[in-house]
C-alpha cells in the first residue's frame, strides 16, 4: 500500500466512524481485535508519560444494568455493545510530584535517580507555574481526565480502521456511576474518578445521514 492509499484508508475509517447508538447484540468483537484496540490505548501518549488513567471493561450484565439506570446517554449502548469500557482518571492527589503513582511511573520509565530528581522538579514547576493547577484538586483531576481522552480517541480511531463501531459517552451521573463501581468493588474513589465511557461493537443500523462538520477554513488558522 502506498502513501496515498494509506491516507485514503484512514480518511475512510474516519468517515465510517459514527456515534453508534445501538449495536447488534448478536455480534461480538473477536478477542484478538479487542486486545488490539486496548493495545493502542496502552501505547497512547500522556503528559510527562505518567499515564494517569486505567480502564474497566464492563462485561458483567448486572453491573451494566446498574450503570444503565444512571446513564441517560447509554440506554441503547449498554445492553447491546460487545464491549463496554469505562475510563478511570486518577484524582489530583495521586498526581502530585511526590504521589505514589508518579513515583511508580518514573520507575516504569526506567529513570535514574538523577533523572528522577530533575523530572520531579520540572513536573512541580509545570503544575505550579505553567498550568497553575498544583494546589487545585479538581483542576488536577480534570487534567488527568484530559489524558484519558487522548487514549479514548486513539481507541475509537483504531476500531474504525478495522470495521468496529464505537460511541463515546458522557451522558451519565458521574457520582452515581462511581458509587456503583465502588459497590461492586472495582473502584476506589480516593484514587480514581470516571470522566468518560465508550461502547464498542457492530452497528445495528446505518447512520441516517453522512458526517457533517465545519470546513477546514473555518477551524484552522496558519500563523506563518
Amino acid at each position: 500500500m502506498n502513501h496515498d492509499q494509506t491516507k485514503q484508508q484512514i480518511i475512510d475509517a474516519f468517515q465510517f466512524r459514527h456515534a453508534t447508538k445501538s449495536f447488534d447484540p448478536t455480534k461480538k468483537i473477536p478477542a484478538d481485535d479487542f486486545q488490539f484496540i486496548l493495545e493502542t490505548a496502552r501505547l497512547s501518549p500522556s503528559s510527562f508519560g505518567y499515564e494517569p488513567w486505567n480502564l474497566l471493561v464492563i462485561q458483567n450484565e448486572a453491573v451494566r444494568n446498574d450503570i444503565r439506570d444512571v446513564s441517560w446517554g447509554a440506554q441503547g449502548q449498554l445492553p447491546t455493545a460487545s464491549h463496554y469500557v469505562i475510563f478511570l482518571a486518577r484524582t489530583g492527589g495521586q498526581m502530585q510530584p511526590d504521589g505514589a503513582h508518579v513515583k511508580h511511573m518514573m520507575d516504569v520509565l526506567g529513570l535514574s535517580d538523577e533523572a528522577k530528581a530533575g523530572r520531579t522538579k520540572r513536573y512541580g514547576l509545570f503544575l505550579e507555574e505553567d498550568f497553575k493547577i498544583g494546589d487545585n484538586e479538581k483542576a488536577m483531576t480534570d487534567w488527568s481526565a484530559k489524558q484519558a481522552y487522548i487514549a479514548l480517541g486513539n481507541m475509537m480511531s483504531t476500531a474504525a480502521q478495522i470495521g468496529i463501531d464505537s460511541c463515546p459517552i458522557e451522558g451519565f451521573d458521574q457520582q452515581a456511576v462511581e458509587q456503583i463501581l465502588e459497590r461492586h468493588g472495582v473502584l476506589d474513589r480516593s484514587v480514581f474518578t470516571v470522566p468518560v465511557m465508550v461502547a464498542f461493537g457492530y452497528r445495528a443500523d446505518e447512520p441516517k445521514r453522512s458526517k457533517q462538520r465545519r470546513c477546514l477554513d473555518e477551524i484552522v488558522t496558519f500563523v506563518d
